[in-house]
Formats: structure tokens, C-alpha cells, sequence
């Protein structure tokens, strides 16, 4: 028990608290504590009846106990923690701000698609992130398909198309997390650019994060650092080839090849 609650405790907080709520929530349905009609997202309740709680519970409950159960566990908990861990290290009230960007613009769209669940939306949307920030991470499915992490959240949209599953929750996923790649990473990269997303005085003083760390990805992360089916290397200036230092090597990825 020391081991689990040290390995517990361990978890940064922004993803320890998440996937713990998500499994609490599933545990309390599959216990007839609550009932998932109580929980899905219904704007005409929200509005008329005041149940606001619906906006939060739309993100918590991924279904019935069972492998698809099982699987957006370990998707959500596995990049949820290697972003916290990665680009957000010392971050977490940005982080926590991608977070309520996200579920706004899901919650915006579900109401237009139908949607009753945004949990595996929000699923893909940390692995879509994810993907853009590693882009040279080479990824494993099943032992079947070699490809590298851009590539991840187009390979989960055509197994959720080969499984009969509505591809919007996808689509939405990866959707949110585009249009929050390109404000955080690529807009403020440009001559004129700037950061659109502003993390509020508060949250930072929530995880006493009194010092401004604007993030900076590493020059291999930023936009046009990942060929799309090009082959060979980015070619150096020439007045530049000489005296460019050398991108360090990246540490082995391993951990973050998909299962």
C-alpha cells in the first residue's frame, strides 16, 4: 500500500486529479450512486433547469466499466501526464488553462454535433497536442503500424471509423487541439505574433507560480519541424552550415510509444 500510494502521490497534480475524478464518476454510475442520465450534456437543463454541473460531468464519464473503458484511461492518463510532465513541467496553471480553453470550444461545438459525452474528445485533444509538441517520437500500434507522433490521432480516427464509433467526438478532439497548437505554438512564432491564451493571476497563485515561464519550444517542436511524408533532413544555409551548432540528441521515447 505504500508503494501504490507513493507511486499515487508521484502523478503530477493537474493529471492526478482528472483521472481520478474520471474513475470516481464511473465507479459511482456502475454502483447506482448516480445515473449517467444525471451527468450527459444537456444545454436545455443547463439553461433552464440551472444544472450546470452537466458542463464538468461531460468530461468525466467514459462509459461502462470494460476495455474501451480501460483503453481512455490509459490514453488520457498516459498524455495528460507526458504533456504535465513535458512542456507544461512547472506550468500547471497553463496547463490548467488548456484545459478550460478546451472544454469551452468542446462544449461550444457539442451543442451543433449532438453530442452527450466530451470525455474522449478531450482525450484527443491532449493527445493531438501531444503529438505536435514531439514530433519526431516514433510511435508503435500494436506491434502492427510504424509511424511517428503526428501520424497518432489520425490513426485513432480510423480505428474509431473501422469500430463503427461517430467519428465527431474525434474530429472535435483534434479540432480543439489544432486550434489551440496554432495559439500557443505557431501564432506566437510569427514576426507580429503574440499569446492569445492568458492565464489568469489566480490560477498561477493557485500553484504559486508567481514567476511569468513562457513556454519555448525546442526548435525541432516548433511549426515546420516535422516533414509530412518528406524524406531527409532540413538543409542548413550556407552561410550557416559551418557555425550552426548541432540540435542536441533527444532522450529516448520509448514510454510514449502507443500501445
Amino acid at each position: 500500500m505504500n508503494a501504490l500510494r507513493h507511486f499515487y502521490m508521484e502523478i503530477p497534480i493537474v493529471t492526478r486529479v482528472y483521472t481520478t475524478v474520471c474513475v470516481l464518476t464511473t465507479l459511482a454510475v456502475h454502483l447506482d450512486l448516480v445515473s449517467p442520465l444525471q451527468l450527459y450534456f444537456n444545454p436545455t437543463l443547463i439553461v433552464r433547469k440551472y444544472q450546470v454541473w452537466r458542463l464538468a460531468t461531460t468530461f468525466l464519464y467514459f462509459g461502462t466499466i470494460g476495455i474501451s473503458f480501460f483503453f481512455n484511461m490509459v490514453f488520457t492518463y498516459r498524455y495528460c501526464r507526458m504533456l504535465e510532465d513535458g512542456s507544461f513541467r512547472g506550468r500547471s496553471s497553463d496547463f490548467v488553462m488548456m484545459f478550460i480553453f478546451g472544454g469551452v470550444l468542446m462544449t461550444f461545438f457539442g451543442i451543433f454535433v449532438n453530442l452527450l459525452f466530451l470525455g474522449q474528445a478531450f482525450t484527443l485533444m491532449l493527445v493531438y497536442v501531444w503529438s505536435r509538441r514531439n514530433p519526431m517520437v516514433p510511435m508503435n500500434f500494436f506491434g502492427v503500424l510504424n509511424f511517428q507522433a503526428p501520424y497518432l490521432p489520425w490513426v485513432l480516427l480510423c480505428c474509431s471509423m473501422i469500430l463503427g464509433n461517430t467519428v465527431w467526438v474525434d474530429i472535435i478532439g483534434m479540432g480543439v487541439g489544432h486550434i489551440y497548437y496554432v495559439l500557443e505554438d505557431v501564432y506566437p512564432q510569427l514576426s507580429n505574433g503574440y499569446r492569445l491564451i492568458k492565464t489568469p493571476y489566480f490560477l498561477k497563485r493557485l500553484f504559486n507560480e508567481h514567476i511569468e515561464r513562457n513556454y519555448q519550444a525546442p526548435a525541432e517542436d516548433r511549426p515546420g519541424g516535422f516533414m509530412w511524408g518528406g524524406e531527409g533532413q532540413p538543409v542548413a544555409q550556407p552561410d550557416q552550415a559551418d557555425d550552426a551548432p548541432q540540435p542536441a540528441e533527444q532522450p529516448p521515447a520509448a514510454a510514449a510509444a502507443a500501445q
